[in-house]
């Protein structure tokens, strides 16, 4: 989000502005078109790609200031015809994000703006969008939905139930965290109705953390929290109509409090299309909804012998809508690893027909579509799990190319316009620092900046190399080593293992860095190793993904343990100074393999770890391991807990007590268990940090010099 203060120009204005001055790394893509915006620190300036050297700019800073606005502008919401703006700023943070602020509306014909929500709490609005008539905006504020009109100013609230556990048109911790879900609301088409998920949390359980800090006395902070085994919170969905405010309940079939409602899209002017999850996550069902009578039609239906991934569960996009509709409504494109590999699919809306349109043995994760060609976008790197490249096929010829020219090697991410026919496009390797340039999609044609690309080395005092390892298992896994720039193979170097291993992250990524800590301890005199195990989300098909399934803390334990063997034997390697460092999952296999393997790994330093599978939330547990009660054993077997006893090295154990996704008990019941068995090791806690150990005057500096301290006591640097 943009954090700077600057001065808005008349949006009827037009001032021919040089493409030299177009910072791509500020672009914001604008709905409906392949038009962006951009913060020049000064201004906000409006583009249209196709007239790059005419570019648009919006209100003037007097008539901000006339309106009464001083803060800084986060981020701009556009109607469809971008003729209107919201400017939000001052924002706060609720889970992870600053979700939560205050938003100013201004008509840019006119440029006369006025705060939103004037009797509500501020910096208390959601999500506040335009409705297609441009007539209204809805935002959420204290879990409830209001309506504002733009002429009158009136402000109606639109449910009037929302309580910290009774949430309207926004989502508790858990559908956040483990479904990427923030936005709970639609505007209908036509603007006369809404539909939002409403989350009774009434039953779901409080986790009690405890703030020592910043108060005289000691003060409880709840954070509503279902763990594995505990039922979910009851979710369904609802239209409501702005002329009546009565809401139509969706009739979805399944126990609102046993099932996951996960996305939500209106698809017509009566048709509300849902995509929901069964308690398992290895049914996925669509159904089209009528808003008015509630009645629910399943249109598709998918089941697995693992899990579905609805979404590319890593790509950090939020609220998306898996379905891309196609043939003018008449399809949609969805997304399935069901034949052994992620492909793209074309359903008919009725669901009676479905076409694979993606072939070949080959991962291929959708990115966007372009009606206009009817081009598919999407993700694939059929020879290198590693890397990331652009494809494309076609969806009446199905020809299939890549897009990503031979010169990009590496990983390269797009941001797609809303339109699906230009891109920023982020490129680099281990041996190149990341680049930046804005292409047309189908050709990758260059539109700025205009100097010829420029491929410069990254930034660092060590180098990477790319590497693979088959295990005595026969599982040959991807890795990435670190080295000292001054690395003499004659030598014998400590090691340092990187680790994650779960579903969610890949660390051997074709990439120019290596571990925020582990890169400032390479030039001291270590080699780095980061490797993906079974289960990771590598482009290496269904199998790999999801033979886990049931057995995380188990499967991706030993295949790290086993190629650490396999490198341990290669001949500049110090055995007896071999260290693993791993945060939150990757802290739960570090302590694994601590526990599991005291010959192999004698140093180690985990951060806010999953210390037992049954203290983690109920959604992502669940998906990956099943429900406790048909899965006890190996819920055990995957506790660090359950071995800790076996721990004979030098471990440093690390968490904050303000951690709200991996909360402090994990801590503690760890500690228990170590000094059960009157087990030595190291400990810092850090008062009220969350579970990115930040908040606070010094304190990452602090948990670095903890860090790299312990490090180089225990496993002292240097080749011998």
């Amino acid at each position: 989000m943009i954090k700077k203060r600057f001065l808005l120009l008349l949006f009827v204005c037009s001032s021919i502005l040089a493409q030299k001055d177009i910072d791509i790394n500020e672009l914001k893509w604008l709905p409906n078109s392949h038009s962006f915006w951009i913060n020049s620190g000064e201004k906000i300036v409006v583009y249209d790609v196709d007239k790059l050297n005419q570019g648009s700019t919006v209100l003037t800073d007097k008539q901000l200031k006339d309106a009464g606005f001083n803060g800084e502008v986060e981020d701009l919401v556009w109607n469809q015809n971008k003729t209107k703006v919201l400017l939000y700023t001052n924002s706060k943070k609720v889970w992870r994000a600053n979700t939560k602020g205050d938003y100013w509306f201004f008509d840019l014909t006119t440029g006369k703006g006025k705060k939103l929500g004037a009797n509500l709490e501020e910096s208390s609005l959601m999500f506040a969008k335009f409705s297609n008539d441009n007539e209204n905006v809805a935002y959420v504020s204290k879990h409830n939905i209001y309506l504002e009109n733009l002429v009158s100013g009136k402000i109606t609230p639109l449910t009037t139930d929302g309580t910290d556990k009774v949430i309207n048109g926004t989502f508790d911790w858990v559908y956040e965290e483990e479904l990427a879900a923030r936005d709970g609301f639609r505007w209908s088409p036509d603007g006369k109705s809404i539909a939002y998920w409403r989350v009774d949390a009434t039953e779901t359980k409080f986790h009690l953390m405890i703030n020592n800090t910043d108060a005289l006395y000691p003060f409880v902070v709840p954070v509503e929290y279902p763990k594995a085994g505990e039922k979910p919170s009851s979710v369904k969905i609802g239209v409501i109509s702005i002329a009546s405010l009565k809401t139509n309940w969706l009739n979805i079939p399944g126990e609102p409090d046993n099932n996951y409602l996960v996305r939500m899209e209106w698809v017509a002017a009566n048709d509300v299309m849902v995509v929901q999850l069964n308690r398992h996550q290895n049914q996925a069902s669509i159904y089209n909804c009528n808003a008015q009578s509630g009645i629910a039609n399943l249109i598709y239906q998918e089941k697995s012998a693992e899990w579905i991934d609805v979404f590319d569960i890593s790509s950090g996009v939020y609220d998306g809508f898996p379905c891309q509709f196609v043939d003018n409504g008449k399809a949609f494109l969805w997304s399935s690893d069901a034949d052994g590999w992620m492909h793209i699919y074309k359903i008919s809306k009725d669901g009676k027909k479905k076409e694979l349109i993606t072939t070949g043995k080959f991962d291929a994760y959708f990115k966007a579509y372009n009606d206009k060609t009817k081009s598919i976008y999407y993700i694939s790197s059929p020879t290198d799990a590693t890397q990331r490249y652009l494809y494309e096929t076609n969806l009446n010829s199905r020809k299939t190319k890549r897009i990503t020219p031979e010169i990009f090697e590496g990983t390269n991410e797009y941001e797609f316009s809303t339109d699906g026919s230009y891109a920023k496009h982020t490129n680099s390797n281990i041996n190149r620092d990341l680049n930046t340039r804005l292409v047309s999609v189908s050709d990758h044609k260059k539109i700025v900046p205009k100097e010829a690309d420029v491929f410069t080395a990254p930034t660092r005092n060590f180098s990477l190399e790319k590497f693979k390892v088959t295990t005595v298992d026969g599982i040959e896994m991807d890795g990435i080593m670190a080295k000292p720039l001054d690395f003499d193979s004659s030598k014998k170097y400590p090691l340092f293992f990187y680790v994650y291993g779960e579903p969610m992250a890949t660390v051997a990524n074709d990439m120019p860095y290596f571990n925020g800590f582990i890169d400032l301890l390479i030039p001291k005199g270590y080699i780095g190793i980061a490797m993906d195990n079974r289960g990771t989300p590598s482009l290496k098909g269904t199998k790999w993904r999801k033979s886990i399934y049931k057995n995380i803390g188990i499967i991706n334990t030993r295949d790290q343990a086993m190629a650490a063997k396999e490198i341990l034997k290669w001949n500049f390697i110090d055995s007896d100074r071999v260290a693993v460092h791993g945060w939150s999952g990757g802290g739960a296999v570090t302590l694994n393999l601590m526990f599991q393997y005291p010959d192999i790994y004698k140093t180690g330093v985990a951060i806010s770890a999953v210390t037992d599978q049954h203290f983690y939330d109920n959604i992502y547990t669940e998906r990956y391991m099943g429900l406790p009660s048909e899965n006890e054993a190996a819920y055990v077997e995957a506790s660090p807990v359950t071995h800790a006893k076996n721990l004979k090295g030098n471990l440093l154990y690390i968490h904050g007590t303000g951690d709200d996704n991996v909360h402090y008990k994990n801590a503690e019941v760890l500690i228990n268990e170590l000094i059960k068995y009157d087990r030595m090791f190291n400990l810092m806690i850090y008062p009220n940090r969350s579970h990115s150990i930040y908040e606070g005057e010094g304190t990452r500096r602090h948990l670095i010099d903890t860090f790299i301290k312990f490090i180089e006591q225990k496993a002292p640097p240097g080749a011998k």
